[in-house]
């Protein structure tokens, strides 16, 4: 009875010990608009004529026996939280995850069909997406296996570049009809250019698992702040250089041809005020995508090296925070309203004083109207000592280096347009110099948004800890 009783307890001992294997899956979903659907980016939404590269909502999931995390990259230019919050109740019906255990994102690629609108969830493709990022999900959980997990980081500074300059004073006019300090993307050999009006963030960050058995590459995903590079002609869909580097991370590893797939991920970092063109160098001349695919190749190759000197681990903690943070919507003042009122009265064929002068006019009566707060969420995971935070704005790189310097875990990196987009997120600083990110209806939460942000974001990274 007692050899039987022992026998019992090993059994049930091997059970629990089977449960709690670290496992990782991962899967992509295709999400590539029909032809004829408006391609947004700039100013003017133009048709899709031609495909040239497929669009995915890449999907990575983890497992420490007890917690499950899942990360998805979507290739879109910014996601409605309604989107992705719809997303999440059909992932948690069917799955049982919760959405603090959710990390959806964009990477803000400008080649690509748009989820947004008044009512997002009553266009055909934004229903599409709810559908394809629930199943990616979901197929990455039927592709969980024993895995091992590391991370770590390669620097990357050549492909970056503040784009908001300093200009000669009164230089520089904005649409409301004033004067700003700095301009985004004031032309290479521009005479009036002084420099650069903040940093750039040259890590990478990434994080790699692999299967226990035969040590396969299941999946990769990587955070470099770089907005995007372009390059893409008219009509083209294109995921830029997020797609490229998934592309060569999969070629590098070996991971050709797997079943199930690998899946190379590219999330966009803290990038809101940085790009990819040297104003204070010589123009370039390319042929459409070879700069993004020359970028691309660069830092895959640099987190591919930097890969074979990481640490594997068996298994890791896992853990989640989700916060609603509650801010001040940005609203213009009784005088910035006449005069938009002004301007869209003006006749059609009338000389605007701005070249961006009716888009904001019409975006300051909008924000006069709209609610008074905005209620954006805020997320931070935890894989053992590595932090990961998710802010819904395109976050300026100065954010994302006083998260990481200031993080309570030994390593933290963030991820922009994370379960929502609601335009771009500037310091105080930054405010107080204007241009285009800064500008009322570009921004629309409080000047302080920032500080907030970052406090709220390092708190739960402090209770994850």
């Amino acid at each position: 009875m007692m050899r039987l009783s022992a026998l019992l307890l090993v059994a049930l001992s091997g059970a629990t010990q089977e449960e709690k294997v670290f496992r990782a899956g991962a899967a992509a979903s295709n999400i590539t608009p029909p032809l004829g659907e408006p391609i947004v980016g700039g100013w003017a939404p133009a048709p899709a004529t031609h495909i040239h590269d497929e669009l995915h909502a890449r999907c990575l999931v983890l497992d420490d026996g007890k917690t499950k995390l899942a990360f998805v990259v979507c290739d879109n230019v910014g996601i409605p939280r309604e989107v992705f919050d719809e997303a999440k109740k059909i992932v948690q019906k069917e799955t049982g995850i919760g959405p603090e255990h959710l990390l959806f994102s964009a990477t803000h690629t400008h080649s690509a069909t748009s989820a947004r609108g008044d009512k997002p969830l009553e266009q055909e493709y934004a229903r599409f997406l709810v559908r394809r990022i629930a199943d990616g999900v979901r197929r990455a959980l039927n592709a969980l296996e024993p895995a091992r997990i590391g991370w770590g980081s390669a620097q990357a500074p050549e492909h970056l570049f503040n784009r908001r300059y300093f200009l000669k004073t009164g230089t520089v006019v904005n649409p409301f009809g004033g004067q700003d300090q700095v301009m985004m993307n004031p032309g290479v050999g521009n005479p009036n250019v002084l420099k650069p009006s903040g940093p750039t963030d040259p890590e990478v960050s990434f994080i790699l698992v692999r299967a226990r058995k035969g040590e396969r590459p299941l999946a990769l995903l990587a955070s470099y702040s770089l907005h995007y590079v372009g390059g893409v002609p008219n009509g083209h869909v294109s995921a830029d250089y997020f797609a490229f580097f998934a592309d060569r991370i999969r070629e590098l590893l070996g991971a050709d041809r797997q079943d199930p797939p690998f899946v190379g991920m590219l999330s966009n970092g803290t990038s809101g005020d940085v790009n990819n063109i040297d104003v204070l160098g010589k123009a370039e001349r390319l042929p459409p995508y070879e700069k993004m695919k020359q970028v691309a190749h660069s830092v895959a190759e640099k987190v591919f090296q930097a890969s074979g000197g990481i640490a594997y681990r068996d298994g890791v903690p896992l853990d989640a925070r989700l916060k609603e943070l509650t801010l001040r919507a940005r609203k213009p003042s009784p005088d910035l309203v006449a005069r938009a009122k002004e301007i869209l009265a003006r006749p059609k064929d009338a000389k605007p004083g701005h070249i961006r002068e009716l888009a904001y006019a019409s975006r300051t009566l909008q924000l006069a109207e709209a609610p008074e707060e905005v209620s954006v969420p805020l997320q931070a995971f935890r894989i053992g000592d590595l932090g990961v935070a998710a802010i819904p704005f395109e976050v300026f790189t100065d954010i994302g280096l006083e998260i990481k310097k200031r993080s309570p875990l030994a390593k933290t990196f963030t991820i922009s347009l994370a379960n929502g987009s609601y335009g771009y997120l500037p310091t105080p600083e930054h405010h107080q110099l204007g241009g285009y990110e800064t500008w009322l209806g570009t921004n629309r939460v409080e000047v302080d948004a920032s500080r907030k942000i970052t406090e709220t974001v390092l708190a739960l990274l402090a209770e994850l800890k």
